[in-house]
């Protein structure tokens, strides 16, 4: 590589050496030599990341002159000196740098066209560290004005230096075909070498897994239910079988996770304490009820001490803070996202708790639309999962069928169009057991025999699925631990919907 400073001998005029004010972090000479390698051959401009922009170079000219060469090559015209000194004709600065003969000697003296991404890597890096300087200015200014609050100024920081980091890997942008085939291939391999056959992240629900394929990166999944009918007790049941079979190898870049994953759970409604009860009751097996009031002896005391050893370690995190917004949601979770652990999945309990803001003036239906479409984006972002829990409507109780069904979603409009996958838990017991006849009576026998079925049983509809079949999947149901699990029989799929 030839060194950043073979440049530094050739003297170029600049506007910005004349001042007294004390510059921010720059390299012209990293600047002229990446500018010259690119006029000379045009085709260094494919091998450079399209991360870089003409605002990336600290000189002002230099800025615009990248931004032509860019113009020129993506639309198929030759970019070199004489052609682009037509664009500036009219440009002070131009005249001033020495017109044409300063975009030649930039040629004449341009390093090897192998060099050219070492000096764009310079380039960016001293771009990077003006927005540092940039934000932490701000935060200086900011931090005395009593309008905002502290904790509020934190959370924009955080989000400003998160995407600032992010912007420092390469965009995706257009790819070829064949190496979007390569990477799906890929997929399809890791998912056959992984336990259970998965391309996505496993909630060890069987029959859940196999319609769904496991839980996808960038992909918001919606599981909504009216009240007792368990949706909390299913997504905690995800969030710790995730957590617990967490597995992950060391790489170049830090951790890749194995199998299982980071679990962030919001839960909006109830406290952290709570939600680990719930966890302590299924990973022990003692009643949670029992667990509440304290109801236990000295065996039932051991097994619980057990798992708590047992399941202590799992990287489940818990944010119980009640009215959160989306935007401190999405900043808490780039947060988590950036520290050594990651994170594989995001549940959120439930989304209707979510606001958009201490000072919103739009309707629910606005608000919540707002908050799908942010919360998809986050999945994306972040390329993890997100599973948010909804209520449904008070009109599933006029029906015979209580069975949910799409048009049940409360604000049904918007979360029905971003989610990826929507689901609704039923339990038919629920609604059966608040129809019992008069006892001792032909109709109570019937009753009876249906209660002792469907007591232990549990549906999970999947009505939308952008990526596969819909369906009702059964899974067995434990009130005492809040427990859902795999049903031990054959059949334990219906059909559902066309």
């Amino acid at each position: 590589m030839t060194p950043m400073n073979a440049f530094a001998p050739v003297q170029f005029p600049s506007p910005m050496d004349s001042g007294s004010i004390p510059s921010m972090p720059h390299n012209l000479e990293a600047e002229q030599a990446l500018l010259g390698s690119l006029m000379f051959d045009n085709a260094v401009f494919e091998r450079l990341s399209d991360r870089l922009r003409g605002s990336h170079f600290h000189e002002p000219f230099h800025q615009r002159l990248y931004e032509a060469i860019e113009d020129h090559i993506r639309q198929g015209m030759l970019a070199e000196p004489t052609i682009l000194m037509e664009r500036f004709k009219l440009d002070p600065a131009f005249q001033e740098f020495g017109g044409l003969r300063y975009l030649a000697d930039l040629v004449d003296r341009a390093p090897p066209a192998a060099n050219a991404p070492d000096y764009a890597r310079v380039v960016y890096d001293l771009a990077l560290r003006r927005d540092l300087i940039r934000i932490g200015g701000e935060i200086v200014r900011e931090a005395p004005q009593p309008e905002t609050a502290a904790i509020d100024q934190i959370e924009q920081a955080e989000q400003q230096l998160y995407t600032l980091a992010e912007t420092g890997k390469p965009s995706s942008g257009f790819v070829s075909f064949s190496s979007a085939l390569s990477g799906a291939v890929q997929m399809a391999a890791e998912a056959y070498q992984r336990d259970g056959k998965l391309a996505g992240l496993a909630t060890h629900l069987d029959d859940l897994d196999a319609k769904l394929g496991g839980l996808h990166p960038s992909d918001l999944l919606v599981l909504a239910g009216r009240p007792s009918m368990g949706k909390t007790a299913l997504a905690t049941n995800i969030a710790f079988n995730v957590a617990r079979n967490y597995r992950w190898e060391p790489t170049p870049e830090g951790r890749k996770t194995v199998s299982g994953g980071v679990v962030a759970f919001y839960s909006l409604e109830m406290s952290a304490e709570q939600l680990a009860m719930r966890i302590l009751a299924d990973a022990s097996g003692v009643s949670s009820d029992k667990l509440r009031k304290g109801e236990i002896d000295a065996a039932d005391f051991g097994r619980i001490r057990e798992a708590a050893v047992e399941i202590g370690e799992s990287p489940l995190f818990i944010d119980a803070t009640g009215g959160l917004s989306i935007s401190k949601l999405a900043a808490r979770a780039r947060r988590l996202k950036r520290q050594e652990h990651g994170l594989d999945l995001i549940i959120v309990d439930y989304l209707q708790l979510i606001t958009t803001g201490e000072n919103s003036q739009k309707n629910r239906v606005q608000e919540v639309s707002e908050i799908t479409g942010a919360l998809k984006a986050l999945a994306k972002e972040l390329s993890v999962p997100i599973l948010a829990l909804s209520q449904l409507s008070r009109q599933v109780e006029q029906r015979e069928d209580k069975r949910p069904q799409l048009s049940d979603l409360r604000e049904s409009g918007s979360i029905e169009q971003d989610a990826d996958c929507v689901m609704f838990v039923y339990r038919e017991s629920y609604y059966l057991g608040r129809a019992e006849p008069r006892e001792g009576s032909p109709e109570h026998l019937q009753w009876q025999e249906d209660m002792d079925r469907l007591e232990h049983q549990a549906e999970v509809v999947i009505g939308k699925q952008r990526h596969g079949p819909i369906g009702i999947i059964k899974l067995s149901f434990d009130a005492n631990t809040t427990k859902f699990g795999n049903l031990a029989q054959g059949q334990r799929y219906d059909n559902y919907g066309d």
